[in-house]
């Protein structure tokens, strides 16, 4: 596999620091065989620890953090959208978080600009799951589709969860905006959405894979090509300094805690064993590098 990187600045705000990823690639990209995987930054989200990680003792996770070189007063995730270029097919995995989530974030447009990608370019664009980083991008502030050309692919059981009549009421108040949002995008897409299931061909070349947990469909993807694949996890697995160590700490983004777990083992293991490529939203410098076994956990080799 080949690979490249191309820098591109993020504009500063007065409400989050952003010196820490000034230097940090807008844009990085892998070629499996006649494919190119690209990760475009949508910016970052800034999220208390307590929320990332409730039910882990405070201390263990500063270490963590520390002896990866992270701030450790609060978590500022970037955020990766993969690009698939396949002949004439240029797939999204993900839309980012659009300007109305966290400041922070919602640069994709500006970044897609940078790889030289443009919205009317886009055929298709495939969900990992519903929630505001990956969703909300869908729209325009005219609620036009900001990919107009675009088909539109998402699992199954993520679509019917969303538009349940009970999940609103179910759902902790906190969080009842992630519903809201969700089902303002979903009634956009009602009549021009793809419903998948697990272990299907989505598109040519990219099978579903099952990590259930964080959302009731949440999804990965397996890009082939060949016996060569490269894994794009969406929110499976959300910290290089945390989630590979120890895959068994229960995270508070998660919604089915337990789910969860077992799928971010598994899949784990399986990139391990495999050593095949990832792709993560969340993992650091364009998401794109390797799991490799690491005593009772695993490790992330970044590519970049």
């Amino acid at each position: 596999m080949k690979r490249r990187v191309i820098l591109a600045g993020f504009g500063a705000t007065a409400i989050f620091p952003f010196e820490a990823f000034l230097a940090r690639p807008a844009v990085a990209d892998v070629q499996l065989g006649s494919k190119t995987l690209t990760t475009v930054s949508d910016g970052n989200l800034v999220l208390p620890l307590e929320f990332a990680y409730p039910a882990v003792p405070r201390g263990q996770v500063v270490a963590l953090l520390e002896a990866a070189g992270r701030p450790v007063e609060r978590l500022e995730p970037p955020c990766n959208v993969t690009v698939l270029r396949d002949g004439d097919k240029v797939v999204l995995f993900d839309v980012g978080s659009g300007p109305n989530f966290m400041p922070s974030a919602g640069r994709l447009m500006e970044n897609m600009d940078v790889a030289g990608i443009s919205p009317e370019e886009v055929t298709d664009v495939v969900f990992t799951h519903a929630h505001p980083d990956h969703i909300w991008g869908l729209l325009d502030d005219f609620d036009d589709f900001v990919f107009p050309q675009a088909a539109y692919h998402i699992n199954r059981a993520e679509w019917d969860y969303w538009r349940a009549d009970d999940t609103l009421e179910n759902t902790p108040e906190a969080r009842q905006s992630f519903v809201v949002g969700a089902r303002n995008r979903f009634d956009a897409l009602d009549g021009v959405i793809n419903l998948f299931d697990y272990g299907d061909e989505v598109i040519s070349g990219v099978e579903a894979v099952d990590t259930a947990g964080h959302t009731p469909g949440h999804t990965s993807f397996a890009v082939h090509d060949d016996s060569d694949s490269v894994m794009i996890l969406g929110d499976a697995v959300t910290n290089s300094a945390v989630s590979f160590p120890h895959p068994d700490w229960p995270s508070g983004s998660d919604q089915d805690v337990e789910m969860a777990i077992a799928a971010r083992v598994a899949l784990l293991d399986r990139l391990a064993t495999e050593k095949s490529k990832l792709i993560g939203f969340h993992l650091p410098n364009g998401g794109i590098g390797r799991a490799e076994k690491a005593g009772k956990g695993y490790r992330f080799i970044g590519e970049y």
